[in-house]
């Protein structure tokens, strides 16, 4: 029996900025970069690794699916390994240049506390385009993003609300609460069993200060979430 593959966060990230990989996109991406009016870094862009260059729109719905923060290097508690230091000055050494303005793309936890779950490291190219430095750590949980699937937005977790409640409802025996078997009898379970749920979850929510993932993506607040 195979073991569940871990998660590459690069390549899912790739995945989904798959239309940069296309050469002919690629030399329009980079006149937009290159007549970009206020500089992020100074690159030679005819050196740039294509498979590296990332859109803003890339990175938020990949933090969105998989529930991972957006920020800059600052926020971050963890220290930077090695080979990303080296990458930098790879970097820095072939483009006649001096990085700045780092961002990580992590999960919150790497936020607050020390951890090595796949952070990323990006510098901005201009015009909401990011070339990815270095990825170090561990892949993802391979169900992490199914298991985030319900973060993402309220209606995701109404839907998820809805079937976790006709599940419980299913296994509970109705002869609990009537001596007759009726579909008005499981509805009535149905309807009391998704307001439990959703009370719960709602307490849950106020009381820790959780958050949708589209709201959190590239929030520097709550990083413990």
């Amino acid at each position: 029996m195979k073991m569940i593959r871990k998660t590459n966060i690069q390549k899912e990230l790739s995945n989904v900025n798959s239309l940069i990989n296309e050469e002919t996109n690629f030399q329009t991406i980079l006149k937009l970069i290159s007549s970009k009016s206020k500089a992020n870094n100074n690159f030679d862009f005819d050196k740039l690794d294509k498979e590296r260059i990332f859109h803003l729109d890339s990175i938020k719905k990949t933090c969105i699916d998989f529930r991972l923060r957006f920020l800059d290097h600052k926020y971050f508690k963890n220290s930077l390994p090695k080979e990303a230091f080296s990458e930098i000055s790879k970097l820095e050494s072939s483009h006649n240049t001096i990085l700045s303005n780092f961002k990580i793309m992590a999960p919150s936890k790497l936020f607050r506390l020390k951890n090595t779950d796949d952070p990323l490291l990006f510098v901005p190219l201009g015009n909401s385009y990011f070339y990815l430095v270095h990825k170090w750590g561990n892949d993802l949980h391979p169900f992490r993003k199914l298991f985030m699937w319900p973060l993402k937005n309220l209606w995701n977790m109404i839907i998820f609300l809805l079937f976790i409640s006709l599940f419980l409802t299913y296994i509970t025996p109705t002869s609990i609460f009537s001596k007759v078997e009726s579909w008005s009898v499981f509805w009535m379970i149905y309807f009391f069993m998704f307001k439990a749920i959703a009370s719960i979850v709602i307490f849950y929510a106020f009381a820790l200060g959780k958050n949708f993932n589209k709201a959190i993506w590239n929030s520097k607040y709550n990083k413990s979430l």
